[in-house]
């Protein structure tokens, strides 16, 4: 008589949790997390996560490697990632990450943490604190010279927030007020802007002039 196998039984119980270690390896999570990366002949520029799984990454990105080239980046709250090019993106570039098994789980932890994070509404792991300078008007010079009034929405030592209507994507370098930085980050109605060197602590507060 043919034996029906155990639903509990060990390999039937291993089955599924390889299943399980398939699906945490291969689920896309939708994370904004800023960093660097750097092609295969170490030029580096900045970057922004568009969607992410522990074995690729899909990225917003000024420059586009290779398909088939490798490719390193430094992500704030993952660290450093390599793999190779798959394909172009109309915004960027996607990568198969070059990862252990250990690192993959370990990524898996982190999209996890990153995805709750957001969900449930946790503040962003900033760098520095941001405040709302007393006087928000500035002005935002691109790099062909012209000259836009901005609103600022809030102010850090190493970077701001902007509302302005102009186009400056990602990766663009700017001037705000006399403050040169490059941008970070797009959103509707304004920009991110990182600073190309931080504010002095001394004199950063409420009335803070960029």
């Amino acid at each position: 008589m043919k034996q029906v196998a155990s639903a509990k039984s060990p390999g039937n119980v291993e089955q599924v949790l390889a299943r399980v270690r398939d699906r945490r390896r291969t689920q896309r999570v939708k994370v904004t997390v800023l960093g660097r990366y750097m092609l295969e002949d170490r030029r580096e520029f900045p970057c922004q996560t568009i969607d992410m799984s522990p074995g690729g990454v899909a990225l917003f990105a000024p420059v586009k490697p290779d398909v088939g080239s490798r490719v390193v980046a430094y992500l704030d709250d993952i660290g450093r990632i390599e793999g190779t090019t798959v394909r172009h993106l109309g915004i960027g570039f996607a990568v198969a990450l070059n990862v252990s098994p250990v690192k993959q789980e370990k990524l898996a932890d982190q999209l996890t943490w990153l995805a709750n994070r957001r969900a449930l509404g946790l503040p962003e792991d900033r760098r520095h604190e941001r405040i709302a300078p007393r006087n928000p008007r500035s002005t935002l010079i691109l790099p062909d010279g012209r000259e836009h009034l901005i609103k600022l929405i809030d102010v850090s030592l190493s970077g701001a927030a902007i509302k302005t209507d102009a186009r400056a994507p990602f990766g663009t370098h700017v001037t705000v007020g006399k403050t040169p930085g490059r941008v970070v980050r797009v959103f509707e109605g304004g920009i991110a802007v990182e600073f190309l060197r931080a504010l002095s602590a001394e004199t950063f507060d409420e009335n803070v002039r960029l």
